[in-house]
């Protein structure tokens, strides 16, 4: 990865360094978007019931217990026995299929003798068509089946037992399934009679949890955090430029975001800022810091602007595997919503705009999976409270490939993002409003910015031939010397020359720190209190 080292080397040294940094360490391209930019029931046959002469019907089963009666003297007579048949179409009464089957026709008297289905022919088991019995109201269950059949339409003559087999099994499960949709079919009319306004579309009951949005949730959060989430629109002088994102940091119209958001339109270009309601407002840089990768703007005239500050949390207390919320524009798309995790911290990140130009930053980042891509720059990295964490800053490209600046060498999330811890980003913000200048601690010693791995070596000389340890400075004093390879800071394993200075740059100048180096082979130890630089320049 290609690193700017925009003075960082001298800045844990104190000033800038053309050498490249250490491979060990990711120099991410970051995430600002240059881009400015769808059984019903067959109709029943009408039953030949009305006809002046029906056919002789097979015999019913006997019924146990019946008195014997004398033999009906024709087809015609067990025919006028019969109720009238109903209409076709009209639903089955419940139970009409067992009654025919167990008492035969209703109003049938003693007089009709007990025939056994064999005697007369029918399949044994069988009752649709039983002698004496009516047929059930409305169609035959499955409408007609061919002649004789089960199924068949009234007035049709029986046809010959059927052999038993897998044809009479089939029979009955069509017949079932039929029997099925036809109550089916009973079920949606019903619903069509009943229903208002004619339709039978049914819509599912109210959920009171989704309906309240469980505090917590990411719809929570986002519902919160949205109206206070901005789009950052920077142009320079030229017309280049690009979009980013930002927010609400005080009730006064300080707006948060990345130095490489605005940086473009910084040296008498335009800024404008639009909410999530669609009020643009004009705005202007207040402070910037390079080496940080933040700045602070300001609405211009941010009267009528519903300034609501987002709660700011602990980056500190933050843990691998919380929750997180990124809020943002990719690629100029406003309002979007991402989530993850939080994968690691204290990942110590160097990154630049991407095409080689532009000024170098150095941060201990908070890793997330959160989907981040151009335009979430600046945006905030929420945790589960709805609180900030981070200022989504910078995403790994696959291959490291390409730059996130502008052009068509844009690249996505490969879920691997890197914000700037809050609690930092909160300090450099109160500087830049207090003096519009950002301050770094410093050790005043230029490190090697290619060596990785072993610790930050420090350099055998300075840049334009200065010396690699400012006399008097805070190295100086502490007895460290050209050649010195530090390993830790404090409890921070330092691999390499950008780690260095990403650790050095979460503290405050005037901090003590406990600085292990190598010399000759041999492992050492000193106090360093840091110093300060004031400005980029």
């Amino acid at each position: 990865m290609s690193t700017e080292n925009e003075g960082a080397a001298t800045t844990s040294a104190a000033g800038p360094q053309t050498e490249s940094p250490a491979t060990g360490v990711p120099e991410t391209p970051r995430s600002d978007a240059g881009s400015s930019a769808p059984a019903d029931t067959p109709a029943a046959d009408t039953p030949a019931a009305g006809s002046s002469a029906a056919p002789a019907a097979p015999p019913a089963p006997a019924v146990p217990d019946a008195p014997a009666a004398p033999p009906a003297s024709s087809a015609s007579a067990a025919s006028s026995a019969a109720p009238p048949v109903p209409p076709a179409g009209a639903p089955a009464s419940p139970g009409a299929h067992e009654a025919a089957a167990s008492a035969g026709a209703p109003g049938a008297t003693a007089q009709q003798p007990a025939v056994s289905p064999e005697a007369a022919g029918a399949p044994t088991g069988a009752w649709y068509n039983a002698a004496g019995a009516p047929l059930p109201y409305g169609p035959p269950p499955g409408g007609p089946a061919g002649p004789g059949g089960p199924g068949a339409p009234w007035g049709m003559p029986a046809q010959p037992p059927r052999r038993k087999g897998v044809g009479g099994l089939l029979a009955a499960v069509v017949a079932a399934a039929l029997v099925a949709g036809g109550i089916g079919g009973g079920i949606g009319y019903w619903a069509a009679t009943h229903n208002d306004n004619g339709s039978t579309t049914i819509s599912a009951a109210a959920d009171p949890k989704v309906q309240s949005r469980t505090p917590g949730s990411v719809a929570d959060i986002a519902s919160k955090a949205l109206p206070s989430v901005v789009t950052i629109e920077a142009q320079s002088n030229s017309g280049d430029g690009g979009t980013g994102t930002g927010f609400v940091y005080d009730k006064q119209g300080h707006i948060l975001t990345n130095n490489h958001v605005v940086a473009s339109a910084a040296d008498g270009g335009k800024l404008s800022v639009t909410f999530s309601n669609g009020k643009q407002y004009d705005a202007e840089v207040i402070g910037r810091a390079q080496g940080y990768d933040v700045a602070v703007i300001k609405l211009k005239n941010p009267s009528g602007a519903t300034l609501n500050p987002l709660p700011l949390g602990d980056s500190d207390k933050a843990a691998v595997g919380d929750a997180t919320v990124a809020i943002g524009a990719p690629f100029g798309l406003s309002g979007t919503v991402t989530t993850g995790i939080v994968s690691a911290k204290n990942r110590p990140v160097a990154s630049s705009d991407g095409g080689g130009g532009g000024a170098s930053s150095y941060m201990s980042a908070l890793q997330t999976d959160a989907s981040i891509n151009p335009g979430n720059s600046g945006g905030p990295l929420l945790n589960s409270q709805g609180a900030v964490i981070g200022i989504n800053s910078a995403i790994q490209s696959a291959g490291n490939g390409g730059g996130l600046g502008g052009g068509q060498g844009q690249s996505g999330s490969i879920g691997l993002g890197f914000a700037i811890p809050i609690n930092q980003a909160k300090n450099v913000a109160e500087q830049l409003i207090k003096t519009g200048q950002p301050v770094y601690p410093v050790i005043e010693a230029t490190v090697n910015m290619k060596d990785s791995g072993g610790g930050a070596k420090i350099a055998s000389s300075g840049s334009n031939g200065d010396p690699a340890v400012t006399p008097g400075g805070p190295a100086d004093k502490a007895g460290l010397k050209p050649g010195d390879v530090i390993t830790r800071l404090d409890d921070t394993k330092i691999d390499s020359g950008p780690t260095l200075i990403s650790e050095i740059w979460t503290h405050q100048p005037g901090t003590k720190v406990t600085v292990t180096y190598v010399r000759d082979g041999k492992q050492a130890t000193t106090q360093v209190t840091l110093g300060e630089r004031r400005g980029d320049k």
